[in-house]
């Protein structure tokens, strides 16, 4: 079957109402009308090109072209929404349901489409700009047909719209990969270099580059671009000449093309602990009133919520900017790095809580109580990273935005690590907000939130082992809820 060549028997003109253009028509022949009644999807043929759904292929006469998943996704969401102008929330909601990413990713995919597809996007064939609103297919006669797996061949001549490569590709190439950068750490044009060397090969490219006085910055946009070329080859850093220097300039590159959603998905971090430590101390300070032969008002309630928030807000800021550093930093070893990031984020905020609390314990009431935050907030980190990491594997670049049910499975499992990690320090005598609290009140003369009567509620005589690994296991357990739930949430 080849474009052009369909009867009238069998091709049917379909034209939406909703096309202004009364002329346009997708032709669908008969066989790909009674496979969307069956449920089967059609392939779509357009120039030549055929877009095989079913196999996930894109043909450019006869021969594959490989796209990444998410751009695959992208060019059939825009052909099979074709009479429309597809706004760009409607495409990221498509597209990269999964996850959340910069607007700048979408401009990338729709030029690595354009280049695929021998586009110009001032005289576009294929993928039209909307001004303010996104983009529209306008290829002409879109064919669907059925996909029966056989995909026949076209006889295709040179596409005039596709230069010629050039005598020495590799050079002019390497020269706008090196230029001064943008405002962003690398230009449109600049990303656009590296995704053509990856085609050309990412081993010739790092060959060509060598000894370049701008080599690792070349290096750091290679290995940043190459997840998006699906035939890229490695792009080593460490152990280069330039390697550390390469590092650095990815980690620039990366955290500026994403600030912004770095600082909100840090915020929401911060916010989804607090709100866990508030919920937690309410919940803990009521059952405290309630206990028999507890001598605590109710009042304590609200104060344990207070108490609970700014912990909570401060582990979350910490754990919660680890984590998000590590997702916008790292396309490679993620749950390395997500580990490592959620151990030093709880780190610091550990420490600084440690030393506001011993600080204002002594100087302020003279009391003095071992507060062991650093350790705590190393260990509640690690558990929370690496249950997150396992709760999200599936994510390959992005920041991870589940949904629904999905994003409830993260935040359970996120919240399971955060508790087992808590009864590992539970069982080794560190004790978190509340055994502190127990602390800070056994210290204090005449105290009313000492924690003996939760013990006695469970057969203890005092606030003995037993409650506080029940108790370290629901603070845990809580934060890392409400984190992974911050942490999350989609603009």
């Amino acid at each position: 079957m080849t474009v052009g060549a369909q009867s009238p028997s069998h091709v049917t003109g379909v034209r939406d109402p909703r096309d202004p253009n009364a002329d346009r028509f997708t032709h669908v022949p008969a066989e790909a009308l009674t496979a969307q009644r069956d449920g089967v999807a059609p392939r779509y043929r357009f120039g030549a090109f055929v877009l095989s759904p079913r196999q996930r292929t894109l043909l450019r006469a006869g021969q594959t072209t490989v796209l990444i998943p998410r751009y695959f996704d992208l060019l059939l969401f825009l052909i099979e929404r074709r009479n429309d102008a597809v706004h760009r929330r409607d495409i990221f909601d498509r597209v990269w349901a999964d996850v959340i990413v910069s607007d700048s990713a979408l401009s990338q995919a729709i030029r690595t489409l354009r280049r695929t597809l021998g586009d110009d996007s001032r005289e576009p064939q294929f993928i039209r700009t909307v001004s303010r609103h996104g983009y529209q297919f306008v290829g002409a006669a879109v064919i669907e047909e059925a996909d029966d797996g056989a995909v026949p061949l076209i006889a295709q001549t040179p596409d005039p719209a596709v230069p010629p490569p050039a005598a020495e590709p590799f050079a002019p190439l390497i020269a706008l990969l090196t230029a001064p950068a943008g405002g962003l750490g690398a230009t449109e044009d600049q990303r656009d270099a590296a995704e053509r060397l990856h085609l050309l090969g990412t081993e010739q490219a790092l060959h060509h580059l060598e000894g370049h006085p701008r080599e690792a910055f070349g290096r750091a946009l290679l290995a940043d671009t190459r997840h998006l070329v699906a035939t890229s080859g490695p792009v080593p850093l460490i152990g280069h000449a330039h390697g550390s220097s390469a590092v650095l300039a990815l980690a620039r590159i990366r955290l500026r093309r994403a600030a912004y959603l770095v600082a909100v998905r840090w915020l929401g971090a911060a916010a989804g602990g607090s709100a866990a430590g508030g919920a937690a101390g309410l919940a803990g300070g009521l059952l405290l009133a309630v206990a028999p032969g507890s001598d605590a008002p109710v009042t304590v309630a609200p104060v344990l919520s207070l108490i609970g928030a700014i912990c909570g807000a401060l582990g979350g800021a910490g754990a919660g900017a680890g984590l998000v550093a590590a997702e916008a930093l790292a396309l490679s070893a993620r749950t390395t790095a997500l580990v490592l990031g959620g151990a030093g984020g709880g780190l610091v905020a550990g420490t600084a809580a440690q030393a506001l609390g011993e600080w204002t314990l002594g100087a302020l009431f003279g009391i003095d109580v071992v507060v062991r935050g650093a350790i705590a907030g190393v260990m509640i980190g690690t558990g929370i990273g690496l249950a997150y990491a396992v709760a999200t594997r599936g994510v390959v670049s992005g920041l991870a935005a589940p949904r629904g049910a999905q994003r409830l499975g993260v935040a359970l499992i996120t919240g399971l690590g955060g508790a087992l990690a808590a009864l590992v320090l539970a069982l080794a005598g560190v004790p978190l907000v509340g055994g502190t609290v127990h602390a800070i009140a056994q210290a204090s003369t005449g105290s009313r939130i000492l924690l003996t009567p939760l013990g006695r509620m469970l057969g203890e005589p005092e606030f003995g082992p037993l409650t506080r690994c029940l108790m370290a296991m629901a603070e845990g357990g809580v934060f890392g809820l409400g984190l992974a739930f911050g942490l999350t949430r989609r603009r």
